[in-house]
């Protein structure tokens, strides 16, 4: 069976982990704080905060400007659910826009309508790794008062005009799971450009603590720390940040390659009747996931993804829409009709940096005889 996704791990991030072992320094520690000088410094930003998860990286993104009840943060309802999740963490009420078809973000029209007089923020998520036309929504919002967050979970690698996503970024949020381009297994970063906000996010993931336990080992004097707020536990280790750097030092080549098999996907599905993920007119993609839309008339998604795997081929639905799901039963939002074909209609194909010709050519022919057995006609 082909997967959908296979991350790039071998020997040289096996050595690092051990050799973090073998240090003695296993918890957040010198480690840590190399990987995030150099990941803020990969992504034009000035500070780098490694967290435990994307998903705890956006909960103090919005904990860190004030975010809380009675408050609003307009996000896509077409994200992973922890998008909408991270708000409700604070109390504040996640709500619902509308995205681009060509793209699955949000964009300065489809946010305009749900802003209210108690907006606080809206989170854009560079979907899939496709970049967002943030200064556009920074133009609507910044008149307001409204922060913009970014949700740069899956963006590690692409680019926003001609510089990485993340330039510029009043906060934004990243994230290592296997699925990325770049993993640690698990665990998140947070970059900014704000000092204060920088330390005091450093402070909010190590339960509040006035000095850092490595701090305190390395000050050689003895240090009695003090809890100066009621924070969290969202600490990254040192075993998961020498995994890290060793993934970001192969981040272009992996970028390459992926670009390469996409252009390829391209070539080799331009006889069906599929739209498919693609760059955005701002930007480049880093082809974190390769999204096709079935067409009009085509049989039932889940059909589609049998049929796949009848054939050797593992896919994936398209991406989530939170409002649809139980959590979010009862939470109001606006017609969303373009997140909502979205989710129906687009699957995600297999694409992995060691990906064979023979593999694509199987993934492709999959997919074709799949439609032609339901009757689908294909274009040539």
């Amino acid at each position: 069976m082909i997967p959908v996704m296979r991350p790039l791990l071998g020997e040289e991030e096996a050595l690092a982990a051990a050799e973090a072992v073998r240090s003695g320094w296993v918890a957040q520690g010198p480690r840590v704080r190399e990987f995030e000088e150099a990941f803020a410094a990969s992504v034009g930003a000035r500070h780098g905060v490694a967290v435990s998860s994307c998903t705890t990286g956006l909960h103090l993104a919005v904990h860190v400007l004030g975010i809380g009840p009675g408050d609003e943060v307009v996000v896509p309802s077409l994200s992973f659910i922890a998008t909408a999740n991270s708000v409700r963490y604070t109390g504040a009420t996640p709500v619902f826009a509308d995205v681009e078809p060509g793209t699955g973000n949000l964009s300065a029209s489809t946010v305009e309508p749900v802003l209210t007089g108690r907006t606080r923020a809206v989170m854009v998520v560079h979907q899939a790794g496709v970049p967002a036309d943030v200064d556009a929504i920074k133009a609507l919002c910044a008149p307001r008062g409204i922060a913009v967050i970014e949700d740069a979970a899956c963006a590690a690698g692409s680019t926003y005009k001609g510089a990485p996503v993340g330039t510029n970024a009043l906060l934004a949020a990243w994230s290592f799971h296997p699925r990325k381009l770049l993993t640690t297994g698990e665990g998140g970063m947070v970059t900014t450009d704000d000092p204060e906000w920088a330390v005091r996010l450093k402070r909010l993931r190590e339960h509040g603590m006035s000095v850092s336990a490595a701090d305190r080992h390395n000050g050689g004097s003895a240090v009695i720390e003090q809890y100066l707020e009621t924070a969290f536990n969202y600490r990254m280790t040192d075993i998961q940040a020498a995994v890290g750097l060793v993934q970001l030092s192969k981040l272009d080549m992996i970028i390459a390659r992926r670009r390469e098999l996409a252009a390829r996907y391209h070539e080799l599905l331009a006889d069906l009747d599929l739209e498919t993920v693609r760059d955005p007119e701002c930007g480049t993609t880093n082809y974190q996931s390769f999204w096709v839309w079935l067409p009009e008339g085509a049989p039932d998604r889940q059909e589609v993804l049998a049929g796949l795997a009848e054939r050797g081929v593992s896919a994936r639905r398209g991406i989530m829409a939170s409002h649809l799901e139980p959590a979010y039963s009862g939470h109001g939002s606006v017609e969303l009709p373009v997140t909502e074909a979205f989710t129906a209609r687009t699957l995600i194909l297999p694409l992995f940096h060691d990906m064979t010709k023979s593999e694509q050519d199987q993934v492709v022919s999959a997919l074709s005889a799949t439609l032609h057995a339901s009757r689908l006609t294909v274009r040539g």
